[in-house]
């Protein structure tokens, strides 16, 4: 009976707040029905970012976890902004990571008509006025953080002004910007955003959904609330960034005739080093040609990680361990990679490719033989499938794998020195052929026949092992190595703009990389670790038959850490 109680009391403790504050709502009976109701309500303005995962996944999971729902709901109430092509991308990125909404999926522009309703009501209680001063003239009446606002010359228009007012914005028969619609709240709050906010602005722009139906839109702070109330929401989980907003939030939401209360709970957002996760900065490379569109591999937008190889599991590993607090802090890169090659390691599956070929030609193996080996798909699997590599007389092994001079503690080819080639022999190196130029084109080789698998009679031992490619058997596939996109830690701090930060090396392609056939059966989707070289995905949109492309997804060991280590020894 300790033992459970224990236990109860250790499951209680590792709960996060958002959790605790759930099931202490549930405990005293403070959920309808009991029934846990969650909202993803992103806008349709840009891509979802890795920024995003973190909501989606406390949303969804929440929702999942105590038998509620989660709802899908756009927040379109900016059209000059908005686009279908942004909808479809939310839609796939939020069921890449395994979250289904179902038939809940709602847009704020389902609530134009409440919103206007409840807008038309707040001034006929007296509680709204049209104002119509201008933007910097508004700006100067609002006050600041340590001084008060000053109620606009225009808050004390009669009610019957105001109806008329406001039906002809609805109308259309004023400009945009002449009038606003705004609370009447209190221009003395010490929190700025109840200083009579906006409800309502004039706007002559198409609606993806609505048309040309309304040409006045709801602001944000006046929509979201109420839209949450209208859908029945009990926990409104938001990022810190909106605290401040709350007042406003419990302000909509005690509207007379809003029947249902939520409540709004705010969490630390997801900030990651190295990257800008604002949708305007993205946007901005974007429209500067800096990456090829918002799927781009090297952006940090769900699209863009997918592309490059990026699993839901590992992402959602990599929330999982960042967890859910309430103080702003941020995560270094390195976690969220270590998070995708710790769920790569476990699914990729394993091939020979050659990045940078250097020929060696074993001079003692029969011309014109081709020679099987098996080589095993995924090591960690238990299992794991087996493939056939073809091995000839000519194969590519990685420069790098081999000096003519070599360095100290170098254990890999060198003339007169002895290595394994994965699966099959052992080699030595005995000469080498260079152009004119002094270029290395060809190292000569011989190999020990009774080696084959690695293994000896006389059990000798080599350091050395290098990858292989045969040279007629092989196929030539393009490799796009991605890095991070910036070379700072916080990009723009040091002088204030983040575009000098760039990584001038964050994409190398290289385009007549060697591989063993077998890659030739890699589909779009598939994960796989090119050996010693790291992770790839096929390229999901330029690949084609004829011309296979390959992404890096991740190195095999994050080289980042160690040069940051060495400059700081230095």
């Amino acid at each position: 009976m300790e033992e459970r109680d224990d236990l109860e009391v250790k499951e209680k403790t590792s709960l996060n707040f958002l959790e605790r504050i759930i099931e202490d709502d549930l405990a005293n009976g403070r959920v309808p029905n009991n029934e846990i109701i969650t909202r993803f309500p992103p806008e349709p303005n840009g891509y979802l970012h890795i920024g995003h995962i973190k909501s989606i996944c406390i949303n969804f999971g929440l929702a999942d976890k105590y038998g509620g729902r989660c709802n899908l709901r756009l927040d379109d109430t900016n059209p000059e902004k908005e686009e279908q092509e942004y909808i479809n991308a939310i839609k796939e990125d939020i069921q890449w990571l395994g979250f289904d909404w179902g038939i809940h999926e709602y847009y704020a522009s389902d609530y134009y008509q409440n919103l206007y309703e409840i807008a038309v009501r707040l001034i006929e209680e007296g509680k709204a006025f049209v104002d119509s001063l201008s933007a910097e003239e508004m700006k100067e009446y609002r006050g600041t953080l340590t001084e008060a606002g000053r109620n606009s010359p225009y808050r004390e228009r009669s009610i019957e002004e105001n109806l008329r007012l406001f039906e002809e914005m609805r109308q259309g028969k004023h400009p945009e910007g002449s009038h606003i619609l705004r609370a009447k709240i209190d221009m003395s709050s010490p929190n700025i955003n109840m200083r009579d906010p906006a409800l309502y602005r004039i706007k002559f722009a198409h609606h993806m959904r609505t048309g040309d139906r309304w040409c006045i839109y709801p602001m944000y702070d006046f929509t979201h609330p109420i839209s949450d109330a209208l859908e029945g929401i009990t926990h409104s989980i938001c990022t810190l960034e909106f605290e401040d907003h709350r007042p406003a939030y419990d302000w909509a939401t005690a509207i007379d005739g809003v029947e249902h209360t939520p409540h709004q709970y705010e969490f630390a957002r997801l900030n990651i080093n190295y990257l800008v996760m604002s949708k305007r900065r993205l946007l901005n490379l974007v429209k500067l040609g800096i990456v090829t569109g918002w799927d781009d591999p090297r952006m940090p937008t769900i699209s863009g990680i997918r592309r490059r190889g990026y699993s839901p599991e590992a992402m959602k590993d990599f929330i999982g361990r960042v967890g859910v607090a309430k103080v702003e802090g941020v995560v270094d890169y390195s976690l969220m990679e270590f998070c995708v090659r710790e769920d790569l390691n476990k699914r990729a599956k394993r091939l020979m490719v050659v990045l940078d070929p250097l020929k060696i030609v074993i001079d003692n193996y029969p011309e014109g033989k081709v020679e099987y080996f098996e080589a095993v798909a995924n090591p960690e699997e238990e299992n794991s499938p087996t493939h056939q590599i073809p091995f000839t007389r000519e194969l590519y092994i990685e420069r790098e794998d081999f000096m003519e001079i070599p360095a100290k503690k170098y254990h890999r080819l060198y003339p007169g020195n002895e290595i394994r080639l994965k699966y099959a022999y052992y080699i030595t190196a005995n000469s080498v052929v260079k152009d004119e130029a002094g270029n290395i084109l060809e190292v000569h080789c011989t190999y020990d026949p009774l080696s084959k698998g690695g293994t000896t009679p006389d059990e000798r031992k080599v350091k050395g092992t290098s990858h292989w490619v045969s040279a007629s058997e092989g196929v030539s596939i393009e490799a796009r190595l991605y890095d991070k996109l910036f070379l700072s830690e916080n990009p723009g701090k040091a002088t204030g703009n983040y575009l000098d930060d760039l990584n001038p090396d964050s994409l190398v392609i290289v385009p007549d990389a060697k591989a063993e056939p077998e890659i030739l059966k890699a589909r779009r989707g598939d994960y796989l670790q090119f050996i010693r070289n790291g992770y790839f995905t096929l390229e999901s949109k330029e690949s084609t038959e004829g011309h296979p492309v390959f992404n890096r997804t991740v190195t095999l060991k994050d080289s980042w850490a160690k040069l940051k280590l060495k400059m700081e020894q230095e």
